[in-house]
């Protein structure tokens, strides 16, 4: 497009880019040869049109070589000193106004994102426990790429030598060798075989978009938005990935085995502790019984010694009064009996010899009660269960094995005696733990 000057009966240039989809992009006058001056010749009062999200770059001669103007859209204006004072200088002698001067003009489309798809061929990855086996490996995925800065673009590129598939496949290249670096070493970096790397697929991805961001920014000028690896791909049908698999079944297997053994040790170790548990309680059960029929029975020897003391006492007593009725019944004087003396011996005899048979006898009542010589019951042991939310209960030992034998009592089943703080788990309480030593396990969900 173009305007017509009435000052000077010349055609001004309208200075804009109508390309639908571009990332750089030269203007040039129409019908311009691009070899020739005109191809850079701007005329005095000419329009320049930059649209919102793009920049108009202007390269210019200077006394230092060339110089840089840049005008952010939205613009819309006709070229003057007001709105681009670089012109002042640009212009020197103007022919009526609309003499041409020499410029380039680049628009940068800040909006745009360019997208690049990128492939790795086939390369040997290989696991760091057999380093003799190489899988052939093949990447595929895209990268999409914009320009924020575009200053520090333009100082990394020379934007009359720019080209976009150059410039492109410059950047795959660099997309390429990270992408290869970063899955050659997936293996040793995530601990993995070479076989499962395509399960760190979301890992691998990061890492590459993370080094590329700096790598890019800092030799391209350009901001990676977004690295997407589609696709990690093995080539099985290689001889190196079927000798791979072969070895790593065998590791797997022994791994599988060699712990399963671990398993079942750890389960006989933990019956066997659990078996000495129950025989500690049921000895400390029959200690505490022993000692409560020993005591019961030095109880009874007590008593029986204590009445065998006092009977003693009393037989001596009796001895004494008597002697005591012998020597008063003679008379001191020698004069024959005294009976004074003899009948009081004699009463006073009868009343102590009756307090001790009325003091003997209570105590011989006491000896005399029925003594049980059986030990006494053991204590019951009674839990209570819950079952659906329910308190159910209580049961003995004896109901409890019965019901873990038939699945009614589970080990995560709840349970609650007197003295317990609060609902446990059966498994938990060392008195039942015993009870699912012979029980079989669960049947796993399919």
């Amino acid at each position: 497009m173009a305007l017509f000057n009435k000052k000077s009966n010349g055609i001004m240039d309208v200075i804009r880019c109508d390309e639908p989809s571009y990332l750089i992009w030269k203007w040039r006058p129409k019908g311009a040869d691009l070899d020739s001056q005109r191809a850079n010749s701007i005329r005095w009062g000419s329009s320049l049109r930059v649209k919102d999200g793009s920049v108009a770059v202007l390269v210019y001669p200077s006394e230092d070589g060339y110089a840089q103007e840049y005008i952010e859209g939205p613009f819309d204006a006709i070229l003057e000193t007001k709105n681009l004072p670089i012109l002042t200088g640009l212009l020197g002698a103007l022919y009526n106004g609309s003499s041409p001067f020499q410029a380039e003009i680049y628009f940068i489309n800040l909006a745009q994102i360019i997208q690049i798809q990128f492939g790795v061929p086939y390369f040997d990855v290989f696991d760091p426990r057999f380093l003799d086996f190489g899988v052939p490996t093949a990447v595929r995925g895209t990268i999409s790429f914009q320009i924020t800065d575009y200053q520090e673009f333009i100082r990394l590129h020379r934007l009359d030598h720019f080209d976009l598939d150059t410039f492109q496949k410059q950047v795959r290249d660099v997309v390429i060798r990270t992408v290869k670096s970063a899955v050659a070493s997936a293996p040793s970096t995530h601990n993995i075989p070479v076989v499962q790397i395509e399960s760190k697929i979301s890992d691998i991805n990061f890492s590459v978009e993370e080094e590329l961001k700096e790598r890019l920014a800092r030799n391209f000028g350009v901001t990676i938005s977004c690295v997407d690896i589609s696709v990690i791909e093995l080539d099985k049908t290689s001889e190196g990935y079927r000798q791979l698999k072969a070895v790593t079944s065998d590791v797997s297997t022994a791994k599988v085995q060699a712990q399963t053994a671990v398993d079942i040790k750890k389960m006989g170790d933990m019956q066997r502790i659990e078996a000495e548990n129950l025989e500690q309680t049921l000895k400390m059960q029959r200690e505490e019984t022993q000692y409560a029929q020993h005591m019961q029975t030095q109880t009874a020897h007590l008593t029986t010694h204590q009445l065998n003391q006092q009977a003693a006492t009393g037989i001596a007593g009796a001895e004494a009064l008597g002697k005591m009725g012998t020597a008063g019944a003679t008379d001191i004087t020698g004069g024959g009996m005294n009976p004074t003396a003899m009948f009081a011996g004699m009463a006073m005899g009868g009343v102590i010899g009756k307090q001790m048979a009325g003091t003997m006898g209570e105590m011989m009542a006491g000896v005399n009660l029925p003594v049980n010589s059986a030990p006494p019951p053991i204590p019951t042991i009674a839990y209570y269960v819950a079952v659906n939310g329910q308190q159910s209960g209580p049961y003995d030992m004896a109901s409890l094995a019965q019901m873990a034998a038939n699945g009614g009592l589970k080990k995560d089943s709840l349970v609650w005696k007197t003295g317990m703080a609060g609902w446990v788990p059966a498994m938990e309480v060392q008195e039942l733990a015993s009870l699912f030593l012979n029980t079989p396990p669960e049947i796993p969900q399919v």
